[in-house]
């Protein structure tokens, strides 16, 4: 019976994390979409290391101002196929990235990347520390 119950509260424990790191997850969405710079700093850790499917990469303060000033311009993004894998404090995330695009000095685009990112508990809240991107090549 103990054993059983042991179990259990594990399993809710887990699954209760991965309702969590799926909400930061959505929020992180809607912040590539409408960025302000406080909130992205407060859903990135200080030490995040943002890869694009170009081969750059950008700090947190290098990231927040890219989006802030349009260099990079999200006009929807739509994210599918996700699993969310959490393992103590750290959380891996992946997913199929579909986006519209409209950078600085660019005509409309699109994005169809696949994304892994990483997720670490911070002070009770589930932070971005690290993220890449592939381009899906058909």
């Amino acid at each position: 019976m103990i054993i059983l119950m042991a179990v259990t509260v594990s399993s809710f424990a887990q699954s209760k994390e991965e309702a969590a790191v799926a909400a930061a997850v959505e929020n992180f969405r809607k912040l590539l979409i409408d960025p302000k710079e406080a909130d992205l700093n407060a859903a990135t850790s200080k030490a995040l290391s943002y890869g694009h499917s170009n081969g750059l990469v950008e700090d947190q303060q290098v990231f927040a101002a890219s989006l802030i000033s349009g260099k990079f311009n999200f006009e929807s993004i739509e994210q599918t196929e996700q699993t969310i894998t959490v393992t103590g404090d750290a959380a891996i995330v992946r997913h199929v990235f579909k986006a519209t695009t409209h950078d600085a000095g660019k005509d409309l685009g699109t994005a169809n990347l696949k994304v892994l990112q990483v997720w670490q508990k911070q002070s009770g809240k589930w932070v971005l520390i690290a993220r890449q991107a592939v381009k899906i090549v058909s």
